[in-house]
């Protein structure tokens, strides 16, 4: 009963509370909606309304001299179309507006998927079925499925094994589109023609991911044309990318593993329970809530207990731009744009820009097939607090600030006692459980972020930002507990810093304190140098730590230009673990979900 009677305590204070500029307190205006709901009732608690649209489009008719509440009512609302919030649904004259689950935290859920339908038995225990759309990711019974692979993947949430690229010839090393294989690793009798590869390209380096489709394979050869250059060579320093390719039907040979012929629009399941319990994707993004500039943004608007589940990922996906300048506009920093997402991957199911005052709280976000919340460029005063995340394609939080130099437009955001788990399951390269790009003022507080391939917490600008250009200063972290990070790759920290000053004197403008970071140990097949507890990389400079706590790596607990302060890690002598706050390390009590296993 804590956890239900502790949400509705939170609830009450948001929407109840009236806001500093309203004259008088008043009761909030509450209207509802529910699955067997009618759009053309009033939407009152005996005849709701049905579609969480309507109800968005009947409160813009509405002049506010309340704050107004939309009651969602227990049940699943599927989404085939993106819901959209924009300007004309913030809050008025100092009130806000809130959709919550009425019925407590994670009871109404927003899927993004449906249930794939006309199954039949194609071969042994594989089913086929025609399909209207393409999609990039598949679930079944509230579990990912795994695009059919090869080699077969060791466990649901290990990455490894792979194969390993190989120099063809010496003036081929620094090829990104042409990958090469030992002879043996493949078979001539593969089809690739719905194929992909995925790779930790840059050889002995292990940093980011691409997932790119293959173009043809020359079998006498060992080679494979990829339709996309990926990040980094596909050799360096003389030493291969780790890789697997994914989606042929020659590779579906164990239960939970799917293909899916795009040209046919045909999709074959192995079922690990029921091929009745399986759903694809609908939509890359659930909730977009987005002001048509920095000017006009969408304010004083909060998303409360709201579960939001499945999304879909992409048909390719790298990080960034290769080279400076190569987004094509002119920058102060250009670049940035290796640092920045690409314009097709700068979503996740929940999708912010220009906004001011969101609340996103004691949501339950899950199955995502990319980031579960991205907010782009101009965005403040957000919060996300009570809120689980698990089983996300990439990054759990992500804000992405804007370009350096161009004007410091986010920031001051509050992330608080969050729970974030098993992250980068589509992403591995550079996944972390929040991620904050040149953006400062921002609180990460009381959050656990548990299972990364990567990073637990990182914060980023670039070394080539000058002083002032920059905004990643001023961020507070503090009751942090980081738990199995760089499980698939090295160079990297588990606290991660990058670029954030970049020249001296350094003055201290991000603190950083009470966090225990558990061991970080990665796969044995990963080649790259070592993993940190705490990695400040180049600029990763201006900082104090005070009272860490780091378990077993493989390199330096702490990796730094000797440009911050410490106090008390357990890292230098004279560590006094007393000092040590584990009672509030992590979420805290008022965290409204079970904590996961």
């Amino acid at each position: 009963m804590r956890v239900l009677s502790t949400a509705l305590v939170v609830v009450a204070a948001l929407v109840a509370a009236p806001a500093a500029s309203a004259q008088a307190p008043c009761k909030p205006v509450e209207h509802y909606v529910a699955p067997d709901g009618t759009d053309s009732g009033p939407g009152d608690a005996r005849r709701p309304w049905k579609t969480i649209e309507h109800a968005r489009d009947e409160l813009r008719k509405q002049r506010q001299s309340c704050d107004v509440v939309v009651n969602l009512k227990a049940g699943d609302y599927v989404v085939d179309k993106t819901i959209e919030f924009t300007e004309a649904d913030s809050g008025k004259d100092g009130h806000r507006v809130t959709y919550r689950s009425v019925d407590g935290p994670g009871r109404a859920r927003l899927l993004g998927a449906r249930p794939v339908t006309g199954w039949e038995p194609y071969k042994d225990k594989i089913y086929k079925a025609k399909v209207d759309r393409s999609f990039y990711t598949l679930f079944e019974d509230g579990a990912r499925a795994t695009t059919a692979r090869y080699p077969n993947r060791r466990s649901d949430d290990v990455w490894a094994p792979y194969l390993t690229s190989v120099l063809k010839e010496p003036e081929k090393e620094a090829v990104r589109q042409w990958l090469y294989s030992k002879p043996g690793d493949w078979d001539k009798s593969w089809n690739l023609d719905n194929a992909q590869a995925v790779v930790w390209s840059g050889g002995s380096w292990s940093w980011f991911t691409d997932t790119v489709p293959i173009q043809n394979p020359s079998w006498d050869d060992n080679q494979i044309t990829l339709e996309h250059w990926t990040r980094y060579a596909l050799v360096n320093s003389g030493g291969g990318s780790r890789y697997f390719l994914q989606n042929s039907l020659d590779f579906l040979d164990q239960p939970g593993e799917y293909y899916l012929d795009f040209a046919k629009g045909e999709v074959y399941y192995w079922p690990r329970t029921s091929i009745d319990k399986v759903l694809a994707p609908t939509v890359k993004t659930l909730v977009s809530i987005a002001g048509s500039s920095p000017d006009h943004r969408v304010r004083d608007l909060t998303f409360d207990g709201l579960a939001l589940q499945y999304s879909d990922f992409v048909s390719w996906y790298r990080n960034g731009w290769i080279s400076a300048g190569d987004a094509g506009e002119p920058h102060k920093y250009p670049e940035y744009d290796r640092q920045i997402e690409m314009p097709r991957n700068r979503f996740g199911a929940v999708t912010l820009t220009n906004t001011s005052g969101v609340g996103l709280t004691n949501l339950h976000v899950s199955d995502t097939g990319f980031t579960a919340i991205y907010a782009l460029f101009a965005n403040d005063h957000l919060r996300v607090s009570g809120s689980l995340l698990e089983n996300i394609g990439a990054d759990g939080i992500k804000v992405e600030g804007p370009y350096p130099g161009e004007g410091d437009v986010a920031g001051q955001n509050v992330f608080t006692d969050n729970y974030i788990h098993h992250i980068g399951e589509l992403v591995p390269g550079d996944a972390s459980g929040i991620e904050l790009m040149n953006t400062g003022g921002n609180e990460v507080s009381h959050t656990v972020v548990r299972h990364s391939a990567r990073y637990g917490v990182s914060l980023e600008v670039r070394p080539e930002v000058k002083d002032g250009d920059g905004y990643a200063h001023g961020n507070v972290f503090k009751y942090l507990r980081i738990e199995e990070a760089g499980l698939d790759s090295g160079d990297m920290g588990a606290f991660y810093t990058y670029g954030i000053s970049n020249a001296e004197p350094h003055e201290i403008t991000n603190h950083v304190s009470q966090v225990v970071i558990g061991d970080v140990i990665p796969d044995a097949s990963m080649p790259d140098s070592g993993t940190r507890g705490v990695h400040m990389d180049a600029g990763g400079c201006g900082f104090s730590f005070e009272n860490i706590e780091v378990g077993k790596v493989t390199d330096d607990k702490y990796q730094s230009y000797q440009c911050n302060e410490v106090k008390n890690a357990n890292w230098a002598d004279g560590f006094d673990g007393s000092k040590m706050e584990y009672d509030k390390i992590g979420v805290t009590g008022a965290f409204p979900y079970p904590i996961p296993s």
